[in-house]
């Protein structure tokens, strides 16, 4: 089910935070159409550790067609204007002012079409005293109080992946969405703006409240603590997650199923539990090491444990409940080659299909999109021959 279909998203976006939103757009059903300009495109394309593939490229930017227009000449913008002029979402990722720039900020855009909805990216926000600065993943990360969750220790190296970036564009996405609506009411295309900044700070929701309340800052381990989670490492080096989460049903039944009922009466209560976590983060893992994780995994599963292997990237699509739902696909790419990628995480009257199509090569669709504008052959190739797409 494509429940965006008929809508049409123009995606001026480079790395990760408006493709990854157009992207769910297209996931959604949206016609989602990547513009770049033939020697400014977008880096992911060619950002790779093996100089052979663009992995980071692939993550965001399928089921989209793509433009390759120089917008900055004055035959690459009068065909920019006939897509905006039909399109209903506009997104870009770029820092205030060089929208401007280029000639394509809301105000005059949004005058061609009053209908369209102009999604606005930034790191810090439209002004501010640090709205002209780069901002990436990690700088999000930091400023919003989000990485002082995860660390405690001095080694300078950032461990995982953007969260910031993903984070960002999911709000964005959420943004888009919600001027659909407006606009359907209003037949008012708002401008939405969104950046990284604020996004990481609703990330952070929980803890940020726990200190405007109490007026300190959680302990490091103080979630974990309240909701006796746990990752306990097995005899054969395999972990495993634990959430037993604050009522007392699930404890009990976990000190049964690691035949220690005696930490039941220990610590009976979610309180005496967050309170003494670390001495039973210690019992616990040398419990834990006694057996190996397969046969530690049906014991808790027969007690109705709250818990879950703790899978590689590389085991996730074979785990069984994954396999079950139907996650991954398939998608061809000449460029790529057949590439396994997870739906999308919405399903409508039980469908998740996404009818990927593969991330386009760099201009793939220039013809096609072009005479959708209603230019002929001839058009076509004198933009080309002048280098304009």
């Amino acid at each position: 089910m494509k429940v965006l279909e008929g809508v049409r998203v123009l995606e001026l976006g480079s790395y990760i935070t408006a493709p990854y939103a157009a992207m769910l757009l297209g996931e959604l059903g949206a016609d989602v159409i990547k513009i770049e300009r033939p020697n400014a495109f977008d880096p992911f394309r060619t950002y790779a550790a093996d100089g052979k593939t663009a992995p980071f490229f692939f993550a965001f930017n399928r089921n989209k067609r793509s433009l390759a227009l120089d917008y900055t000449k004055p035959e690459g913008m009068a065909a920019f204007e006939k897509m905006v002029e039909s399109a209903d979402v506009l997104l870009i990722n770029v820092r205030p002012g060089v929208e401007r720039k280029l000639n394509i900020e809301s105000e005059r855009l949004q005058k061609l079409n009053p209908g369209l909805i102009y999604c606005s990216i930034t790191g810090f926000g439209a002004s501010g005293p640090y709205a002209k600065r780069p901002g990436y993943d990690n700088v999000g990360q930091t400023l919003s109080g989000w990485l002082s969750r995860f660390h405690q220790q001095d080694d300078p190296r950032i461990a995982g992946p953007a969260i910031s970036d993903s984070v960002t564009g999911l709000q964005a996405c959420i943004g888009v969405l919600g001027a659909l609506h407006e606009r359907s009411r209003t037949g008012v295309g708002p401008k939405v703006e969104v950046n990284m900044l604020e996004s990481m700070i609703s990330l952070a929701i929980e803890p940020l409240t726990h200190f405007l309340f109490n007026g300190t800052d959680q302990p490091l381990y103080y979630r974990a603590a309240a909701s006796a989670a746990f990752i306990l490492r097995c005899r054969d080096g395999k972990r495993i997650g634990l959430h037993m989460s604050s009522p007392d049903k699930f404890w009990k039944a976990f000190t049964v199923a690691i035949e220690r009922p005696d930490l039941s009466e220990r610590y009976p209560t979610s309180k005496s539990r967050r309170e003494n976590y670390d001495d039973i983060a210690l019992i616990l893992a040398d419990i834990f090491s006694t057996r190996d994780r397969d046969q530690w995994l049906p014991v808790l599963a027969s007690h109705g444990v709250p818990f879950a292997p703790e899978r590689t990237l590389s085991e996730v699509e074979a785990d069984e409940q994954v396999k079950y739902l139907g996650t991954f696909t398939g998608v061809d790419a000449r460029q790529y080659g057949t590439n396994r990628v997870p739906n999308r995480a919405q399903r409508y009257n039980g469908e998740n299909c996404s009818a990927f199509r593969p991330p386009p090569g760099l201009g793939e669709h220039n013809s096609e999109l072009l005479e959708e504008l209603g230019l002929n052959t001839q058009a076509i190739a004198a933009l080309s021959s002048k280098g304009i797409i």
